[in-house]
């Protein structure tokens, strides 16, 4: 499969903007569409869940939109490569701490997503670039240098129950987990649509899965 035949649904949460991860997708000539319904997934070859926001209203918004049972079937069942960005990789997670609210989240990487455990002063969020060391190989990787810096925007974290999932840790105070992969399942803390020539990289790889 080449880059060009890619159809990648977008869902689009009302969170953060979708502009830049269509400008980001067209620039490596793929065919990025917003995912509107539940049948936007079956004409889609990758599909990418971006956001910034909140747990609960992630998950409320997957559900008004009837976007929920779909998004797993197709995940789980046709195998689809999905990528979580920010906020989508942490809807990956079993569970959700955030606003005071305990919420399911899709269950796909079991863990939990909570606050960042605040060291030395840092504020939150943690916004701006920061290093982030593979652990482990990964197509995502594939031709990007170890340590190279990517562009946060978050306060919360996940935290998956399976540490070999874990493909990266960045360094804030603490180290939390920057990148997962389970299977067809990819998700990263940071916005590629943001980092410049290493993000970009970085969906290249994607969209080779």
């Amino acid at each position: 499969m080449t880059i060009l035949n890619n159809k990648v649904a977008i869902i689009d949460l009302e969170i953060g903007n979708i502009g830049s991860i269509f400008r980001a997708l067209k620039k490596i000539d793929c065919n990025p569409f917003l995912c509107e319904n539940k049948n936007s997934f079956f004409t889609a070859s990758h599909i990418i869940l971006p956001g910034v926001g909140s747990f609960d209203y992630g998950m409320s918004k997957l559900i008004e939109k009837k976007l929920y049972e779909p998004l797993v079937e197709s995940i789980e069942k046709n195998k689809i490569p999905f990528l979580g960005i920010c906020l989508g990789m942490q809807l990956l997670a079993t569970k959700g701490f955030e606003n005071d609210n305990e919420t399911n989240g899709l269950n796909l990487v079991p863990g939990n997503v909570d606050k960042i455990k605040i060291k030395n002063k840092l504020k939150l969020p943690h916004m701006g670039w920061n290093e982030v060391s593979q652990v482990k190989k990964s197509q995502l990787f594939e031709n990007i240098e170890n340590d190279k810096d990517f562009y946060f925007v978050h306060s919360y974290t996940f935290d998956p129950e399976d540490k070999s999932v874990v493909v990266s840790q960045t360094d804030y105070g603490d180290q939390f987990v920057s990148t997962i992969a389970k299977d067809n399942i990819y998700g990263v803390q940071f916005h590629p649509e943001k980092s410049l020539d290493n993000g970009i990289s970085l969906l290249k790889n994607f969209l080779k899965c």
